[in-house]
């Protein structure tokens, strides 16, 4: 059997791949590989040690339809795990484009294009939910895909994993990734503005690189053993890990500080970071993979352990004083054109806006700690006292109004239920006939601004997609949207305030834009 790959190279993919060719029943694993990846290639062949003669690499690139039809042939299943990712998506936009979204779209074309074609798992992203708070800091699948604004890898994901949804692949299944504890997360940090994106309050949910790894292997052995049919393909799902791995960004710094004897508060000042525009959530039913496939044996503790011994010379750092590490090692990433630092010295508005407010909320964010409210020291945002223990717990998770009974089965959806969302998003249902259950059929939607698309009930009200600029131009115009859609609204004000009139943009050259929508 063949079990084609793409992003064998990455963090994830070299995991997924060590995994699959011990697998008795995989005979190969062909693994797409970058015509100028071929270093990277051979370092995560060499790793597979006696499994190597399984790895067959195919070069080129997933913009390239040839190419996907070449890796896909054969195959009985398609792993996508290939994306551009930031910071490399701000970097070379035109790269996450062709990656995340036309090439997802060819290789999706590809597979529809076979007699008999091979079941796919894809994977998408939690950038896909957009930025969350203490007010709503879990999510499941079904909820509203708010991509922040300016964030390019999150839109080109977006359209890529609609793509797999509404196409005729007889099984898909899609699995949006949580934030990723991978070797190079601290040296691809640490040399790029990105680090300063993340809000320190910002609810993170951790899995490493090998279990992810270990999760896909497991799906293909468990499908092999009995197909799994419902309870697994033609759904999405969230990659989730446990309580010990859902934090916030303040703790994922400091436990990295850890590493040279210190804390984040030592190197980070609270207004280095941004105070929304992130993309982070606590995943409320991660735990349904898990269940399924066994994968989660890592904790974030684990990982800190880990990369201490790997880069034990970290601990040197303790022999430093703290104000020339955070001169040298973090203040110098001010000059990058990824931080906020960067973007009020040139007057970036569109990106102050997007991920503080304004220049001026900007300007007002402390310089000392004390003055700062974290929600690990069980203070919210205005100070106001928040149980943060209780706030991590799924029992008293604040879950979102979708406009029907998230808890029926999919059996059970009726047109009443699909007639009800749409009223929530502002739109309407155009499609006179729905056989109660048929959640995969294609229907007829119209939007708030009476623009019509098609989708499947699934993707409407299982996977959260409903349509708006995003999908087809560089624009986020949920300041105006949500004015009248009642689901966006929900997410959108818990960091948005409902007098703001902004309409995100990126010209042809990418570059930021902003102008009011009234």
């Amino acid at each position: 059997m063949i079990v084609s790959l793409t992003g064998a190279t990455g963090n994830m993919g070299r995991e997924a791949l060590l995994e699959l060719v011990k697998l008795d029943s995989v005979a190969k694993v062909k693994i797409l590989v970058l015509p100028n990846d071929t270093k990277r290639a051979k370092f995560v062949i060499k790793r597979c040690k006696k499994y190597k003669k399984k790895i067959e690499i195919v070069y080129g690139n997933l913009v390239d339809k040839a190419t996907c039809a070449e890796i896909v042939r054969g195959a009985k299943y398609v792993v996508n795990l290939a994306a551009v990712i930031p910071p490399k998506s701000d970097k070379q936009p035109s790269l996450a484009i062709d990656c995340n979204e036309i090439g997802v779209k060819n290789l999706v074309s590809a597979i529809e294009a076979l007699d008999e074609q091979p079941k796919l798992i894809h994977t998408s992203t939690v950038a896909l939910y957009g930025n969350r708070n203490h007010l709503h800091p879990w999510a499941r699948v079904g909820d509203p895909l708010l991509v922040s604004p300016l964030d390019l890898y999150s839109i080109t994901k977006l359209r890529g994993e609609f793509a797999v949804l509404e196409s005729s692949i007889k099984n898909w299944a899609v699995l949006r990734q949580s934030a990723m504890l991978h070797t190079n997360m601290l040296a691809d940090n640490m040399s790029d503005g990105l680090m300063f994106h993340t809000c320190f309050n910002a609810p993170l949910e951790w899995v490493t690189a090998h279990d992810s790894g270990v999760l896909i292997a497991n799906i293909i052995k468990k499908d092999i053993e009995k197909d799994l049919g419902k309870r697994f393909w033609k759904q999405c799902f969230n990659i989730g890990a446990n309580g010990r791995n859902q934090v916030t960004g303040y703790d994922t710094l400091n436990d990295g500080f850890k590493l040279i004897g210190g804390s984040a508060k030592d190197f980070f000042k609270p207004y280095y970071n941004a105070a929304r525009n992130f993309h982070g959530v606590w995943f409320y039913d991660g735990k349904k993979l898990n269940d399924l496939f066994d994968y989660v044996s890592q904790d974030v503790s684990d990982y800190w352990q880990q990369i201490g011994k790997k880069y034990w010379y970290y601990s040197f750092g303790k022999l430093i004083s703290k104000k020339i590490i955070s001169k040298m090692a973090i203040q110098k990433l001010f000059k990058d054109d990824n931080s906020p630092a960067y973007w009020y010295k040139h007057g970036d508005e569109a990106k102050l806006v997007a991920f503080f407010g304004s220049k001026e909320e900007y300007e007002k964010l402390p310089n000392k700690w004390e003055n700062f409210n974290l929600l690990i020291e069980n203070k919210g945002p205005n100070g106001e006292e928040i149980d943060y223990k209780k706030l991590k717990s799924p029992k008293y998770a604040n879950m979102l109004d979708y406009g029907y009974d998230f808890n029926k089965k999919d059996s059970a959806i009726s047109k009443e239920d699909l007639q009800n969302v749409a009223k929530m998003h502002g739109g309407k249902l155009l499609s006179k006939e729905f056989k109660t259950g048929d959640i995969y059929a294609k229907l007829k939607w119209q939007t708030q601004d009476k623009e019509t698309f098609e989708a499947s009930a699934f993707s409407v009200l299982r996977a959260g997609h409903w349509y708006n600029c995003c999908y087809e131009s560089y624009a986020w115009d949920f300041d105006r949207l949500a004015k009248k859609d009642k689901i966006y609204a929900q997410i959108w004000y818990d960091s948005h305030s409902k007098d703001e009139n902004n309409l995100y943009e990126m010209d042809k050259n990418f570059n930021t834009l902003m102008r009011t929508t009234k």
